[in-house]
Order: structure tokens, then C-alpha cells, then sequence
């Protein structure tokens, strides 16, 4: 259990330290891992921004992802989304409604800027915790053609079974407990409020 997220990103960059040394970009997943990026990048001295994904949601139950789309308009699907639904006109609608809120996205986060470049550098995707690992397959697919000199999947909490899944998209996998019985990232926090835009966009502000 972590009290809340920056304990969890104090343990996280325990981990990360060997790191320390190398201008790592610590990426985020907005919005719960904005914070956490932060504390990590202060620690390990290297730059912090994020990384624009979106979950894609299943007919009638949003929260269920069944793939994530990234700011190209890639999309990962999961194993499950064909049993779920073989409906490709809701696949269609569902990307384009996640890709519309990933362009205002980026234009309310970083409107004065570009991207942090990360090629040939040591590149850490943070997120709060993995369920399906959709969002983080779809943010290491979009770093991986950005020729990243090395790419870390990094999070507090997930599923055997999700890293397994994810594994295949990174170069290493951090990750501090991987319980047998998971039912939501939320369950393993005490405190585990929603971040704000306005809390992503001071955080981002003070890293330009």
C-alpha cells in the first residue's frame, strides 16, 4: 500500500537511481503521474513532460479500456476488445473522440512548445499503476519510433500478467509490487485524489 502518489514516486526513483547520472526525461502519462514525474525527475536531475496517450473505452463502460490510441492516431487493442465488441464503427468513433481530446490536450498543456525530443536519451515512462497496460503500450509504441537510447516502463503497482504484456515494448521494467489479487490502481493508495489540468499545467509551467 502507498499512502499516496509521491510516495510512491519517492520509491520509484529509489529504484531509478543508477539513472542519476544520465539527463534522464522522465515522461508522464497524464494526469495522475504529472506529479510523481516531477518528484522523479528532481531526484534523478533530469528534465520532466509528458507523454499524450488515451484510453479507448468499451461500449456502455467507459472505464474498461479495450486499447489506447497515441497523438499519431496508432492504436493499440487489447486481446479482449474483439470479444467485447465487433463493432468497427464504434472503434472508429471511439479513436476519433480520444484523439480530439488529445489535440486540446497538448493545446492546453504545452502551448508554447514542442514535445521534449527524446531521441538518444535514457527515456522513463511514469504512470500510477497499470490495469490492462493499454495507455503505456500506446505511450512506449510512440517513443520506440522517437529512437529513445533506452526506454523504462515505470510504475508503482500492476499485474503480473499486464507486465508481461507490456514487457515487450520497453527495455526495462521498474515496477514495486505486483499483487495477486488487483482490481484498480486505486485500491493500493490511501490517499489517491484526481489530478486537475490546472495542477498538470502549473507542473509542466515550471519545467519549461
Amino acid at each position: 500500500m502507498f499512502r499516496d502518489r509521491e510516495d510512491a514516486a519517492v520509491r520509484l526513483a529509489e529504484q531509478l537511481v543508477v539513472y542519476r547520472e544520465q539527463n534522464p526525461l522522465i515522461l508522464a502519462i497524464p494526469r495522475g503521474a504529472v506529479p510523481m514525474a516531477k518528484i522523479i525527475a528532481d531526484r534523478l536531475q533530469g528534465d520532466m513532460d509528458i507523454v499524450l496517450v488515451r484510453k479507448l473505452g468499451a461500449p456502455g463502460n467507459p472505464e474498461l479500456a479495450i486499447g489506447a490510441i497515441d497523438e499519431t492516431g496508432w492504436a493499440y487493442m487489447t486481446r479482449e476488445a474483439d470479444v467485447i465488441t465487433h463493432d468497427q464503427h464504434y472503434f472508429e468513433k471511439e479513436k476519433a473522440r480520444q484523439l480530439e481530446i488529445l489535440r486540446e490536450r497538448r493545446s492546453r498543456y504545452t502551448p508554447v512548445r514542442p514535445p521534449r525530443d527524446p531521441k538518444g536519451r535514457v527515456v522513463i515512462v511514469v504512470d500510477d499503476g497499470l490495469a490492462t497496460g493499454s495507455t503505456m503500450i500506446a505511450a512506449l509504441h510512440a517513443l520506440r519510433a522517437k529512437y529513445p537510447q533506452k526506454l523504462i516502463c515505470a510504475v508503482p503497482v500492476a499485474p503480473i500478467e499486464t507486465l508481461d504484456r507490456v514487457a515487450p515494448y520497453a527495455d526495462e521494467m521498474v515496477c514495486l509490487q505486483t499483487p495477486a489479487l488487483f482490481y484498480a490502481v486505486g485500491q493500493f493508495y490511501e490517499m489517491f485524489a484526481q489530478v486537475s489540468d490546472d495542477e498538470v499545467v502549473a507542473l509542466l509551467q515550471d519545467n519549461q
